[in-house]
């Protein structure tokens, strides 16, 4: 069975915002990761993208484009996540979910490159993310 999800990459002045996931989490605690969450049913991906955010960080994109999956095998399951890179919304990021994320921080892509993250494929993701946002 394959568990699809969204993953928001939001990016300004060169920055990207990461929160450090909750360390009573049961998948990945205490690693720094992107906002998003599982697609529900009916739901698109940039639907997804829409309300993961809202909910997590009450910002509403406003300018996003895909940028590239990552697929991961989990036990039984199989996840496939869509990354998009976020350069323009409305709101200000906050931390609305503290059960998920403990905090959240704006890192320079090299510094976010050398934190625990939760996924090994992070680092590259974020490279090209800056390639495509200068």
């Amino acid at each position: 069975m394959t568990h699809m999800c969204v993953g928001a990459l939001l990016i300004q002045s060169g920055k990207i915002l990461l929160g450090r996931r909750s360390r009573n989490r049961a998948f990945y605690p205490n690693v720094w990761d992107v906002f998003g969450g599982h697609i529900e049913a009916a739901e698109t991906a940039e639907e997804a993208l829409i309300r993961e955010l809202k909910e997590e960080i009450g910002v509403e994109p406003t300018e996003w484009s895909y940028l590239d999956s990552i697929t991961a095998k989990t036990g039984e399951a199989v996840v496939e996540c869509r990354f998009y890179v976020v350069t323009a919304w409305h709101g200000e990021p906050t931390n609305r979910q503290q059960e998920e994320h403990e905090l959240i921080e704006w890192f320079s892509i090299e510094s976010a490159q050398s934190l625990q993250l939760a996924d090994p494929g992070y680092p590259s993701l974020f490279s090209l993310a800056r390639a495509r946002t200068g």
